[in-house]
């Protein structure tokens, strides 16, 4: 199972906001390349990347710094924040970025997400951020009125090569992913399943491990990381892809 070690940038710093608050923000000392090299330093392979300033502002803000983690450490990356065009999708993939996730944009226009998929085969994936069983877009400050199961049977033909199932409720909150329904987006899906929102501890990592379900093809972990609350040296024995 990938493990997915996370950078949220925001003013060209490492952030982490509890449940997507931007009023609700920690800043690192630490650098965006930093914090990079210090995953790659310990052994992992995949990075999980946010851009803050993007999602606010709908550009490439943090391309600059994109291109410094994947020209300097050779690690596969996911990245999204506020990609709402064909042209943002291809600077990230032409800076090396393995997968670009679209959120906010894909789920308000699905003609979107189906072009995205096709121009950008096997290099898309979709953040499904959902409360209470419902997506949230625009930063979770729109809660729709829709259902992610239902949201996912339309679009699942179209060709997503990875979800990303955060549970807002969790997110940054360290109370444990919310495996359940997780693992009811992974049996729908047509693509692998990364559990997203809430790790608090290494337990959560081996739990999920232990679900030894080949449709969860990872977890990101984020504030546990920065609060200490785990390890890298620890972390780093779970890697097993």
């Amino acid at each position: 199972m990938k493990i997915f070690p996370a950078i949220d940038i925001k003013d060209k710093k490492c952030v982490r906001l509890i449940k997507g608050d931007f009023n609700n923000k920690t800043e690192y000392k630490i650098s965006p390349l930093d914090q990079a090299s210090k995953y790659k330093d310990h052994g992992f392979q995949n990075l999980h990347i946010v851009d803050l300033d993007g999602a606010l502002t709908g550009k490439t803000i943090n391309l600059d710094i994109i291109q410094q983690i994947v020209s300097k450490y050779d690690l596969k990356i996911e990245i999204g924040g506020g990609i709402r065009s064909l042209d943002s999708i291809k600077q990230y993939i032409d800076a090396g970025v393995e997968k670009v996730i679209l959120g906010s944009g894909a789920i308000k226009n699905k003609e979107f997400l189906k072009e995205a998929c096709e121009n950008f085969k096997s290099q898309i994936a979709l953040g499904l951020d959902a409360k209470d069983g419902n997506l949230s877009v625009s930063g979770w400050k729109e809660n729709l009125n829709v259902k992610t199961i239902d949201f996912l049977k339309e679009v699942n033909s179209y060709g997503a090569s990875r979800i990303i199932y955060t549970d807002i409720n969790r997110d940054g909150m360290k109370t444990g992913p919310n495996f359940d329904e997780t693992l009811k987006i992974a049996e729908l899906s047509n693509c692998p399943v990364v559990i997203s929102g809430g790790v608090s501890s290494i337990n959560d990592i081996k739990k999920a491990k232990e679900l030894n379900n080949n449709k969860i093809e990872g977890i990101i972990v984020g504030k546990a990381i920065y609060d200490g609350d785990i390890k890298l040296d620890e972390l780093a024995k779970e890697i097993s892809a």
